[in-house]
């Protein structure tokens, strides 16, 4: 779903994926020799808005982290209360300075806003704004490409691989001398899978000669290594990449709102014309940021939570006859026996939020991963309908 519109492997891999050989190799199997385009069919925000019931037993549409903010998080959120009447930019450089610290990049490549949204619209307009194509995967997270499209560029769906993950070497060979961008959701929404990570590297290095390549890390938190698999090295080398990061996920900061981008100076100096920046970020949120970033403790703790909600999942979905995909982030795409859009409104009317998705000649749903009580919620809800 929209992040604006909903205000808007190994250690992760091991203690999440307790996914039986035959059950994934038959799921795999479905797909072969790749996804076939999206023909995606689904509600829109304002129908599905308006079929919302006024309290939900378990919110699992978002791709939310029910457990968070951090404690540091919400003590610095009522510390700021008092003085939210002034322009937080006082503390901007606080943030910057921690980012650019642990990242080990110069202040020149980040660019700061309020969630990440804005800043893959400025990337659209920016890149996209005479027209071209925009390559992606698909299905993939669709900020970005639909932008693209308004503006009048033409937009490159390439298929999925028959495990769900990007399609590097379909997407690399897509590219051609009218496209202006190359963007690649890693781990993918709503799919949940991430590629290779050398594969990546080796393919960012070097299609970004030819394109500029975004790479979106929005669910990197979820990898048990994040700083391994980040492709902001490339952009330290001085590849031509853009690495967009959120603290909507892991941090807790959906309804809070702040991301970055990494780049190369001029690229940012470009999309800096085109986006509020980090003057955007409220007096509540950047206080909250700083005194969260790389909190390892909380996010360890919210991952931990995350893992043995997933691993419920897991148990109840086969208990019932389904199989999932495989997932490294905070959600699971599993294949529906029923119509996607019945499924959803059906689970709806039982007061649990879901999304549905329709591809491969196949109904899905993705569930967004919540606390223990909204995924037993799901289980009793789900168990009428299996």
């Amino acid at each position: 779903m929209n992040r604006r519109d909903w205000l808007k492997a190994s250690a992760l891999a091991t203690g999440s994926l307790p996914f039986m050989a035959g059950a994934w190799n038959g799921l795999a199997a479905m797909t072969a020799p790749g996804v076939k385009h999206n023909t995606s069919r689904r509600l829109t925000d304002a129908e599905f808005q308006a079929q919302a019931p006024g309290e939900l037993k378990a919110r699992l549409f978002a791709n939310e982290n029910p457990f968070g903010p951090s404690d540091k998080a919400k003590k610095a959120i009522i510390d700021s209360i008092a003085n939210s009447y002034q322009y937080p930019f006082m503390r901007l450089g606080e943030l910057e300075e921690k980012i650019t610290a642990f990242e080990g990049i110069q202040k020149a490549q980040l660019l700061l806003s309020a969630g990440s949204s804005p800043l893959l619209m400025a990337a659209a307009i920016c890149f996209c704004k005479d027209g071209g194509n925009v390559v992606t995967g698909d299905p993939t997270y669709e900020d970005l490409p639909q932008c693209a499209e308004r503006l009048g560029a033409k937009w490159i769906k390439v298929p999925l691989t028959a495990d769900y993950k990007m399609d590097l070497d379909a997407m690399e060979k897509a590219v051609n001398a009218d496209t202006k961008l190359v963007y690649i959701c890693n781990p993918n929404n709503p799919t949940a899978t991430a590629v290779d990570t050398e594969k990546l590297k080796a393919f960012c290095e070097r299609v970004s000669k030819k394109v500029t390549v975004f790479v979106d890390e929005a669910y990197i938190d979820y990898l048990p290594d994040p700083q391994s698999v980040t492709l902001v090295d490339g952009v330290k080398k001085g590849q031509n990449l853009i690495v967009a990061r959120t603290f909507s996920k892991l941090y807790g900061f959906a309804g809070l709102r702040v991301g970055y981008i990494i780049s190369q100076p001029s690229i940012l100096q470009n999309m800096e014309k085109f986006t509020k920046d980090k003057y955007a970020i409220s007096a509540l949120a950047l206080p909250a940021a700083i005194a969260s970033y790389q909190d390892q403790p909380f996010l360890q703790d919210a991952l931990k939570k995350t893992i043995a909600s997933k691993e419920y999942l897991y148990k109840v979905l086969k208990e019932e006859g389904y199989e999932y995909i495989p997932s490294v982030a905070n959600f699971v795409m599993f294949p529906l026996k029923m119509d996607g859009q019945r499924f959803v409104e059906e689970m709806m009317k039982r007061g649990v939020g879901l999304r549905n998705w329709q591809f491969n000649n196949q109904e899905w749903c993705r569930i967004s991963i919540g606390r223990m009580d909204e995924m037993e919620a799901f289980a009793a809800a789900f168990k009428e309908l299996s």
